[in-house]
């Protein structure tokens, strides 16, 4: 089968392209990265033939992290919505994968959360990518609806392993860059706020056997439900790294923005996604930060 990857330069990407070809794909990316085919998703005619070339699309393609949307909102928005609409327009009936992702759930404090909650998204900046997100799924729940566009949709929790920059603000790569490089470890906010870590080759799996069970027209959490708090997870990168960092903690309006807000608690119901295709994760967070040490 032939399968076109948007984003598949990235993190994410680079994982699924690695697993896809040792499943017998052949498998090309688009990115506006340095590597592949240096093809944007906001220019559709340059995407139109890798489409065209395709028998499936997984659109990864986002701007993400939480420093580069509070600095970007109008990049992050430009490139999530017309990067999606784009996907969709030239897919013309060919499956699509939508990554969308945990932030859509906002503001709300109805852990764990559940595909039909209501998403409860801020006006701030730092909701910028939650709002374009949520209306990358819109657009791919109408394109089902109106046209029968076969999609899927999986929102994504905290997904992590080997090979994941901290760059725009990933909280474990960068601990374990801070660790094993003797700075302190720094804990944005008090530290309490939780979350759930899962392995990008769990993730990686849970997608792809979304689209190979074809639930076109519904959404999926995709993640851990392993809650633990920021503090924690510093502590046990410092334990199990050897470090002699120490850990300390950076008030949100000096890591991001004056009024910035976070998400207190961001832990998924996965029920849906494990009774349809079978999927939970396999590695608990101290084996991934094993293998990401």
């Amino acid at each position: 089968m032939r399968v076109l990857i948007t984003g598949g330069a990235g993190f994410i990407g680079r994982h699924l392209k690695a697993h896809l070809e040792c499943s017998g794909h052949e498998v090309r990316i688009c990115d506006v990265e340095t590597w592949g085919q240096l093809v944007s998703v906001l220019d559709y005619e340059q995407l139109e033939p890798f489409v065209a070339w395709a028998d499936q699309i997984y659109h990864l393609a986002a701007s993400v992290g939480v420093r580069r949307i509070i600095e970007n909102p109008i990049q992050t928005i430009e490139t999530n919505v017309t990067g999606t609409e784009n996907v969709l327009r030239c897919a013309e009936g060919k499956p699509v994968f939508i990554a969308s992702t945990s932030e859509v759930y906002g503001k709300s404090d109805k852990v764990p959360f559940k595909e039909t909650d209501d998403l409860q998204i801020g006006y701030k900046s730092r909701w910028a990518y939650a709002c374009s997100k949520a209306m990358d799924e819109f657009l791919a729940l109408a394109y089902w609806k109106e046209k029968k566009q076969p999609v899927v949709i999986g929102r994504l929790f905290n997904t992590v392993g080997p090979g994941q920059s901290g760059r725009y603000g990933m909280v474990l790569p960068n601990f374990i860059r801070q660790a094993k490089a003797g700075e302190p470890i720094t804990v944005f906010g008090d530290g309490s706020q939780t979350r759930c870590f899962c392995y990008v080759g769990d993730v990686v799996k849970a997608i792809v056997k979304l689209m190979e069970a074809k639930p076109w027209g519904e959404i999926f959490n995709i993640g851990s439900t392993e809650e633990v708090s920021i503090s924690t997870l510093a502590r046990m990168v410092k334990v199990m790294s050897s470090s002699q960092s120490p850990v300390v903690n950076v008030p949100y309006s000096q890591a991001y923005e004056c009024g910035f807000e976070d998400i207190q608690r961001r832990v998924p119901d996965i029920s849906k996604i494990r009774e349809a295709i079978g999927w939970q994760p396999e590695l608990r967070l101290e084996q991934i930060i094993e293998r990401m040490l």
